[in-house]
């Protein structure tokens, strides 16, 4: 059976336990020894101070002295009846000492506690003290191990004749249980220690815990380099917001659909490199105070709906922007913005409109001149030769366009004939009659005809739509046109002008806000997914690029006309060869709008 291996929390846990134990155990034996070496330190000085007071005695000195100069030692019934074992156990008795022995010169115990000792020599060196010095001793003897000390006797009357000394020593086990008595607060110290350090090992294990969310440290790190990959190997902006606020990952990709500056750095810095994946400028900033679109952040605000898309312009581009709740185990993590780049998807769609629209010209032209060819070979196949040259004055004073626009042999550049000719297809579906102003003259050919129908475009868009929505019974769009050559490359200038109730009070700059839009609530939700509201904010960046402008003329009022605006497109127009190693345009750097808006903006 495989063995179980431990979760990292657990491991560090029992070694925090281990670390704590074996410090309290440490510190609980070193406490104790320094107890016990402080309480045998009070003992022999105890025993020091006792063997010098029974020393000074007169008749210890005297008795002792007298002895000495006697022959012999007395026997031991004498000694026990003597003075100075009467003396010695006096003392020995009021101090609780193990024992007091005086010896004479030679070291023959002149008392002792065990009256058969008496005459005996001592059992330890007494060479010290009878050499006039005081010692303090640890050692074991006949009565048991002892702390003690030996203090020399002198002769009465002399401070260097020394007729004998005493020796005072006190139990080591009366030492134990003066260790036992302070040992119990050095427990109780050691086992609150003890329980205070398995606590914190526990808080500690919980903590390591929630912050980790549970995870190994290999986990950890395996997670950690798959999140470098990801991050720094998806086109897609990612920007995470932690639970309180604060921006915890900002990609490169998030800064660049944003328009924003690379992160900066020291030399060789993570950011420098521009390998810094989480963002060095922006981690740790507050969300709310970020320099970022406004419609990023409402994503995020609690009554938002989690995977709300909503389309933003930033930095030139259409981004997909939604958010989501990160949860772990129920946990609140924050939030995970996703930024999508939807300019080069709607930049082909504009692309293949602008192919639709041109088939849809071309082959009604063609239908067109089919009519016209069979209806000159009829009048030559009847020999109405006069007749079909009149019809053919007629087809080359109105031009080939049958287009219900009004005007439309102002227009000589084919591709605008076409557009703006299928731009009056659907404007008179809608009941718009679409015409070309008087004051229209291009001379040149269209260069950039991508941006051109993105301006364009949108402007007969709205243009139309504010046209149907105004309560004027005169239903139009008047455009004009007029082109300015030259060295790099002509200007065209557009001017849109309709028959609505203008912009009603509105500011003009507001119009060109991103998300504005005049459309009801229920028509925004329906066109949201379409750029609804994004349509002048695109067409001013993307003129403003090429170094034009967007801008409103006239405001309009209520009853008609309405609003005119005037759009600059600089290098658009050019003589034919221009058009044929054109360069990419703008409109390949950045998104095209919405074909419809379903108000006017």
């Amino acid at each position: 059976m495989p063995r179980l291996a431990l979760r990292f929390s657990t491991q560090t846990l029992l070694l925090q336990l281990g670390v704590v134990l074996l410090v309290v155990l440490l510190s609980g034996t070193v406490h104790a020894w320094l107890v016990y070496g402080r309480i045998g330190a009070e003992a022999e000085n105890q025993a020091l101070t006792l063997a010098r007071t029974v020393a000074s005695d007169p008749v210890i000195r005297a008795q002792v002295e007298a002895i000495s100069k006697e022959p012999g030692t007395p026997p031991a019934t004498v000694l026990a009846a003597g003075p100075i074992q009467a003396a010695a156990e006096a003392a020995r008795g009021r101090t609780g000492a193990l024992f007091v022995v005086v010896t004479d010169e030679t070291g023959l115990r002149l008392a002792h506690p065990d009256l058969v000792r008496l005459g005996e020599r001592v059992s330890t060196d007494p060479s010290d003290a009878l050499s006039g010095k005081e010692v303090t001793t640890r050692n074991t003897g006949t009565l048991g191990p002892s702390a003690g000390a030996k203090v020399p006797v002198f002769a009465p009357g002399s401070a260097a004749s020394v007729v004998g000394e005493v020796s005072v020593g006190y139990s080591m086990e009366s030492l134990g249980q003066s260790l036992a008595e302070d040992i119990v607060p050095i427990a109780l110290t050691a086992a609150g220690s003890l329980i205070a350090g398995v606590l914190a090992s526990f808080l500690l294990r919980r903590r390591l815990q929630r912050l980790t969310l549970g995870l190994e440290p290999e986990e950890i790190s395996t997670l950690v380099h798959d999140q470098v990959a990801v991050l720094q190997g998806v086109d897609d902006g990612v920007i995470g917001i932690s639970a309180d606020g604060r921006i915890t990952v900002f990609n490169a990709a998030a800064r660049r659909l944003l328009g924003m500056p690379e992160a900066s750095g020291t030399p060789g810095s993570p950011a420098a490199t521009g390998t810094d994946w989480t963002g060095s400028d922006w981690t740790g900033t507050d969300w709310e105070s970020a320099a970022v679109p406004a419609q990023l952040k409402a994503l995020t605000q609690p009554s938002a709906h989690d995977a709300e898309a909503v389309e933003i312009v930033a930095g030139g581009r259409v981004l997909v922007a939604n958010a989501r709740k990160a949860l772990h185990r129920k946990e609140d993590l924050g939030w995970v913005v996703m930024l999508r780049d939807r300019t080069e998807l709607q930049q082909l769609t504009r692309q293949l409109d602008a192919v639709g629209t041109m088939s849809a010209a071309l082959r009604a032209q063609r239908h067109e001149f089919a009519n016209q060819l069979h209806t000159i070979a009829g009048f030559m196949s009847i020999g109405q030769h006069g007749q079909a040259k009149d019809y053919l004055a007629r087809i080359s004073a109105t031009g080939p366009l049958k287009f219900p626009v009004q005007q439309a042999e102002l227009l000589q550049d084919p591709y605008l004939q076409a557009f703006v000719g299928a731009k009056s297809v659907e404007a008179d579906e809608r009941g718009v009659a679409l015409r070309i102003g008087p004051e229209t003259l291009v001379r040149e050919h269209v260069t950039e005809p991508q941006d051109v129908t993105t301006v364009l475009g949108n402007l007969i868009d709205n243009a139309v739509n504010a046209a149907v929505a105004g309560s004027s019974t005169q239903r139009w769009v008047e455009l004009e046109l007029l082109d300015e050559p030259g060295p790099d490359g002509g200007t065209l200038h557009i001017v849109v002008a309709d028959s609505g109730d203008g912009l009603g009070g509105i500011e003009p700059e507001v119009v060109f806000v991103e998300g504005f839009t005049t459309a009801e609530p229920a028509e925004v939700g329906i066109a949201r997914a379409g750029g609804q509201g994004l349509g002048l904010a695109l067409v001013r960046q993307l003129a403003r690029r090429r170094g034009g402008d967007v801008r409103v003329l006239e405001p309009g009022s209520p009853g008609g006309p309405g609003a005119v605006f005037m759009a600059t497109m600089p290098k658009v127009t050019g003589t034919p060869g221009d058009a044929a190693p054109a360069e990419p345009s703008a409109a390949a750097e950045r998104s095209a709008p919405a074909e419809r808006k379903e108000g006017h903006q």
